[in-house]
């Protein structure tokens, strides 16, 4: 992240990893599995250059924020705590309000954080995700097919922790392979970083733990909020390659979620700022315009 000036923030018990770069509106980017705050490196400087704060964190268990140890309900590692780390690391760097853009775990955080910090999300942009309990709750054969690590890292401790861990680069680039649809979208300089940080067995464990969480108390806090809905105005944005998109009528399940719903598919897999980066990027900044 050239230009970006490193940040380590302390924050709901947990230190987090993140980089801040421009000025201007706040916004703040959140990676999903098995990325860290680098995925971003294709479409923060557009945003930048647009005249935004930009602020790309990890999340704890990712990259190099803070890996806490679980619980057994594994609310350590539910959006819900995950959202307060990143409302905390915005408040500490001056930043009361703010757009987040969140791609698949971090856009569950996102969501998460929109429902329970309503002061805090002036706007939420979701990338190639339908909401949680939807997906789980319209699972199939070809859904659990397609998302297997859904089912398999939710697996008790430590049967994913040890079978990833006998060869975490297998796993990790046959991951990235199978959601990527775009030749030479992620260069090897970074999925040699994503490895650095996947290597790590503490690592490994809390990704489980946030796939645990999303299984099990992510869904009781969902349940208790059915009748809540975003507020913010949320842009959906999917890969037209993958699985989110040919599953699911996204916008649909999003507008079952919020009131003020818009979107579009763009021409990729599931790997959209890295696959499309200048169409991800425009359709981000016109939202943010608006």
């Amino acid at each position: 992240m050239p230009d970006f000036e490193p940040l380590r923030v302390e924050t709901n018990g947990v230190v987090i990893n993140a980089a801040i770069a421009g000025e201007g509106p706040p916004v703040l980017l959140l990676h999903g599995h098995p990325q860290t705050l680098i995925v971003w490196r294709k479409v923060a400087p557009a945003l930048i250059a647009a005249g935004y704060t930009v602020v790309a964190a990890d999340l704890r268990g990712y990259g190099d924020s803070d890996k806490p140890d679980s619980d057994p309900p594994h609310e350590t590692y539910s959006k819900r705590e995950m959202a307060k780390d990143q409302v905390g690391l915005m408040r500490a760097l001056g930043h009361d309000r703010f757009a987040v853009v969140g791609h698949d775990r971090g856009g569950r955080v996102a969501h998460r954080m929109a429902l329970d910090h309503r002061d805090a999300v002036e706007k939420l942009v979701v990338v190639d995700i339908a909401p949680t309990a939807t997906m789980y709750a319209r699972t199939d054969m070809e859904f659990a097919r397609r998302y297997f690590w859904w089912f398999f890292l939710i697996q008790p401790f430590d049967l994913p922790e040890r079978m990833i861990g006998s060869d975490p680069e297998y796993f990790l680039r046959r991951h990235i392979a199978g959601q990527a649809q775009t030749e030479g979208a992620v260069e090897e300089e970074i999925l040699q970083e994503y490895l650095r940080c996947y290597r790590d067995p503490s690592a490994i464990h809390a990704i489980c733990e946030d796939y645990r969480a999303a299984a099990g108390i992510d869904l009781e806090h969902d349940a208790a909020d059915s009748d809540l809905k975003v507020t913010a105005p949320v842009l959906a944005l999917w890969g037209a390659q993958g699985t989110v998109g040919q599953l699911y009528d996204v916008l649909e399940t999003w507008r079952e979620k919020a009131t003020d719903v818009s979107g579009e598919a763009l021409p990729c897999g599931h790997a959209v700022m890295e696959e499309v980066p200048e169409a991800f990027a425009d359709r981000v900044l016109n939202f943010l315009s608006c």
